[in-house]
């Protein structure tokens, strides 16, 4: 017997393979249930006492031989059948990746932002219903405030529509959450504009509200000093400038110094050296109470700023429609943003 298992080995290390199929004619030939080891090991029984011990072992040995043989003939025959299929003549350069959106890059880093101050995140429906769009924030029936904003109103009802703006979810919030409340709010918002360079029949918002005991004007001034100096740089300034929203009250515009001029003035801020980025002011008491938040007790204040306006100051983009387009031409531009 020990001459048939040098002579099986002597088979194996002469063995050779080019194919998968060829490998496992060979496993087939010595490893499996009718082949020639597992025949060996049937007649092991008939071995002399005496030899058991030395033949058990070369058996043992010859089995352990054969599987790590053929697995690396297996082995060499895949890598064969691999490099078959190698296109010798590509470029060494990598393949390109995509890049992400210039929207969602702003959006991530606003977000990150006011993370650092303690706001969480608050999504809601594009679909909306009249109370928390409109009525909810202080919009009465035959409010002209109703008019600064074209809204798309859903089949034949009139109080079904799509979101003019993300300010639903904050009544949404307020009306499920009891103060403390500290929320962003990201999405996208529809107003029936005419498309051009400068406007958009859908845009993205990204709104803030910040409800508790004591909040106050200079709460939110310094909220928005430490947003625009991380946003735009550690030498941006602010400025407040009344104005007026049916939910907030006080109400002002925030404007930033121009960052292309420092401020002297130029045509990007029209020679004023200030640059407008969004709305802000103290949550008026009728909308916290229309959400069923007692306004003697907490106070508030809300801000909200169009996606679109923050990345068109960052990264000087001047035509609106490019967001929505798809032109691969423009989005590599933002390869290294990100």
């Amino acid at each position: 017997m020990i001459n048939k298992i040098n002579e099986i080995r002597a088979e194996l290390e002469a063995a050779s393979a080019a194919n998968a199929a060829e490998v496992e004619a060979l496993r087939i030939k010595y490893l499996s249930k009718k082949g020639a080891i597992n025949a060996l090991m049937a007649d092991f029984r008939n071995v002399p006492a005496e030899q058991k011990r030395e033949i058990g072992q070369a058996l043992n040995e010859l089995k352990a031989f054969a599987t790590d043989r053929i697995n690396a003939l297996r082995d060499a025959a895949e890598g064969e059948g691999d490099s078959s299929l190698l296109d010798l003549t590509r470029t060494a350069a990598p393949v390109r990746l995509g890049t992400r959106h210039p929207l969602s890059l702003v959006r991530e880093q606003i977000i990150d932002i006011f993370r650092r101050l303690g706001f969480t995140i608050a999504e809601g429906p594009e679909v909306e219903d009249d109370w928390h769009v409109f009525e909810s924030l202080n919009f009465a029936a035959d409010h002209p405030a109703r008019d600064m904003q074209d809204t798309f109103f859903i089949g034949r009802r009139p109080d079904v529509l799509l979101r003019t703006h993300t300010s639903s979810v904050q009544t949404r919030v307020m009306t499920s959450q009891k103060p403390p409340i500290r929320i962003i709010c990201p999405g996208r918002v529809y107003r029936n504009e005419a498309i051009s360079a400068r406007a958009h029949c859908f845009f993205h918002q990204v709104e803030a509200l910040y409800v508790d005991k004591n909040v106050t004007f200079a709460d939110l001034r310094q909220t928005l000093l430490y947003f625009a100096r991380e946003m735009f740089g550690p030498q941006t300034e602010i400025r407040l400038r009344p104005s007026y929203f049916p939910f907030t009250e006080p109400s002002a515009e925030m404007d930033i110094s121009c960052d292309l001029c420092g401020g002297k003035g130029c045509s990007f801020c029209k020679g004023t050296g200030w640059v407008e980025i969004l709305g802000c002011g103290m949550v008026d008491p009728a909308v916290l109470e229309a959400c069923g938040i007692d306004s003697k007790e907490y106070s508030g204040f809300a801000l909200g700023m169009g996606i679109e306006r923050i990345t068109n100051l960052k990264y000087r983009v001047k035509d609106l429609r490019l967001f929505s387009e798809n032109d691969t031409r423009f989005l590599e531009e933002f390869t290294a943003a990100h």
